[in-house]
């Protein structure tokens, strides 16, 4: 089969990467033939690494209208990512984003919609759903191996991040331009492990602080409590302020616990279920006897790329995708769901409801006083 004939959406830092790293032929059977970005110094970025080789535009709608390309690849801010993908996909073309899927739900089941329609590939970018540790809890969890799940618990306070960095863009750290913080764009990763490892609980109790040590309106620190379907609980926890942070993601279960932390997995084995044991215990006290099981991990972790690569085989020779743009949808509801639990002081019962949530997304947009400071 032919290369398959891409346009870049978007040439700043992560398009600049994903074009630079197809040039140089670190993804088989891709070609990029397109790029656009609306600052004159990206494209001019775009030229040094392509020549005239690719077309270079200024916006997305002249990019898509001058055709000739099979596939779109978006490294765009946050809420571009739906609009971009509908209307690539309602050209018949496959598409794989950045994260988040986009800022609230409400879009991205319009994105899902016009996917499904169209018929073509569909990626999100998802690069931790390919580090070993994490592969392998999810079969440990799948197998049953673990068990039922009794207890989650997902620290990712290593995101820590100066004022700089806010001031660095001017679409980042505010509602209008990035539609939140830390949740949306530092911690989509962790929180799309957490639901593809875990499954989606039923309701979420959340308390975000927003510019609570920066000088932004969007949350730099959130704790979050979750209930699921069979009783489970879990706590989410996220910053951009502590250094040095902590990466702990742990799973508590019937035949024991699994932690995944410093790229390492460790599994402490019950000999029997913790529930059957306590049914059947005569003395007291007493529990069962664990084994401390070190996990061998294998493979290479190809982070970014390796989703790229993915995509592409997946079109050109049926490849099973990594991460389906439709379940972007899943993490996203749990940032939105952890605002919108903030804002109005209460539980949120999950799927969310997209309308409310969009609703006060408007009125926080609608109400804000942040001047944001030039890059």
């Amino acid at each position: 089969m032919s290369d398959i004939r891409v346009g870049i959406v978007g040439f700043g830092g992560m398009g600049a990467h994903y074009g630079r790293s197809i040039a140089e032929g670190k993804v088989p059977g891709a070609r990029v033939l397109s790029v656009c970005d609306t600052r004159p110094e990206r494209i001019q970025a775009a030229k040094e690494i392509f020549g005239d080789d690719v077309r270079m535009f200024e916006s997305t709608d002249a990019l898509l209208g001058a055709g000739g390309i099979d596939a779109v690849l978006i490294a765009t801010p946050h809420y571009f990512h739906p609009p971009v993908a509908i209307a690539a996909f309602d050209l018949g073309l496959h598409v794989l984003t950045e994260k988040p899927a986009g800022v609230c739900t409400k879009h991205v089941r319009e994105m899902i919609g016009a996917a499904d329609g169209s018929g073509k590939l569909f990626a999100i970018i998802f690069q931790r759903r390919t580090r070993p540790a994490f592969k392998k809890l999810k079969e440990l969890v799948e197998s049953g191996e673990l068990g039922e799940i009794t207890r989650t618990s997902m620290v990712n306070t290593t995101w820590f991040r100066a004022q700089s960095y806010f001031d660095s863009g001017t679409w980042r750290a505010s509602w209008a331009g990035e539609g939140g913080g830390v949740l949306l764009n530092q911690s989509a990763h962790n929180l799309d492990l957490w639901q593809w490892i875990c499954g989606m609980p039923k309701r979420v109790r959340a308390f975000c602080g927003f510019g609570k040590f920066h000088d932004i309106e969007v949350e730099d620190d959130v704790t979050a409590y979750v209930e699921y379907e069979n009783g489970a609980t879990g706590v989410f926890v996220t910053s951009t302020v502590d250094n040095p942070g902590t990466n702990r993601f742990e799973i508590s279960a019937d035949n024991g616990k699994a932690v995944v932390e410093n790229g390492e997995l460790t599994f402490w084995r019950s000999t029997v279920p913790a529930r059957k044991f306590m049914r059947g215990l005569t003395e007291i006290p007493g529990k069962p006897e664990c084994w401390k099981c070190e996990i061998p991990l294998g493979g290479n972790d190809e982070d970014h790329i390796g989703m790229v690569k993915n995509w592409i085989d997946a079109i050109r020779n049926g490849a099973p995708l990594i991460a389906d743009g439709r379940e972007g949808i899943n993490s996203l509801m749990l940032a939105n769901a952890m605002l919108l639990s903030t804002w109005i002081d209460d539980w949120v019962e999950l799927p969310i409801d997209d309308e409310l949530y969009y609703q006060k997304l408007q009125e926080k947009i609608e109400s804000s006083t942040y001047k944001k400071k030039a890059p």
